[in-house]
């Protein structure tokens, strides 16, 4: 049988529109109840303001809850392994760092593969790491500072949010270019770090905002 050009091109026009309607239907469905963003780290510090803010506009933008849940712990990798193992339906995200990429260097004994286990949704922030230091140290710039940490060797600290974390990782690099030996005093978190009193003298950088911190939708397919 012939087909005329016409029906042809309606019949495909119906076909081609046949997979595209549960995915729409899917969109407008997302979400059906409220959403968990899960953040690895106690309250206060950038990864819970950053989910925080993105949590309010998405709940503004999409009609449902998005509750920021705080499981500190282990660098990160509690949070983690929760959304890991939460339903593959788009309801639990996770607030991604940097730590989340070198987790199976660090710990052998994972119970999850957080490049397998996890899909990423989009980076939200991008910020600069700064370098500080007590008032009380005498330095004003970075060759004053490595001169004055030279001389005391192994007496000053450098705090970071946790082992693993970006802070520690450019602390450690910082002494390999330039010989200085300092002592790292990890944190549970951004904000227990910078409000430590004990780290008098230290060589402390912030992230005001990481490139690869992101909600991940994890386990969303």
């Amino acid at each position: 049988m012939k087909l005329p050009r016409r029906n042809f091109l309606r019949l495909a026009a119906g076909a081609a529109a046949l997979p595209v309607v549960p995915r729409i239907a899917f969109a407008q469905a997302y979400p059906s109840r409220p959403v968990r963003i899960m953040v690895g780290f106690p309250p206060g510090g950038p990864a819970d303001i950053l989910a925080r803010l993105i949590g309010q506009r998405l709940s503004e933008r999409l009609g449902q809850p998005f509750i920021v849940e705080n499981r500190a712990g282990a660098q990160g990798q509690i949070a983690t392994e929760a959304v890991t193992h939460a339903p593959a339906d788009g309801h639990t995200l996770l607030l991604v760092v940097p730590g989340n990429g070198i987790a199976h260097v660090l710990n052998d004994k994972l119970n999850f593969n957080f490049i397998q286990d996890t899909a990423p949704v989009a980076g939200i922030s991008n910020g600069p790491l700064v370098m500080e230091v007590n008032s009380a140290t005498p330095v004003y710039t970075v060759p004053e500072f490595i001169a004055y940490t030279k001389a005391r060797p192994g007496k000053v600290n450098f705090a970071s949010p946790g082992l693993g974390s970006t802070i520690q990782l450019c602390g450690e690099l910082f002494k390999i270019m330039t010989g200085v030996n300092m002592v790292h005093v990890p944190y549970r978190g951004s904000a227990q770090r910078t409000a430590a009193p004990r780290t008098a003298k230290r060589f402390q950088t912030l992230a005001r905002a990481y490139r690869t911190q992101c909600p991940c939708g994890v386990r969303y397919s």
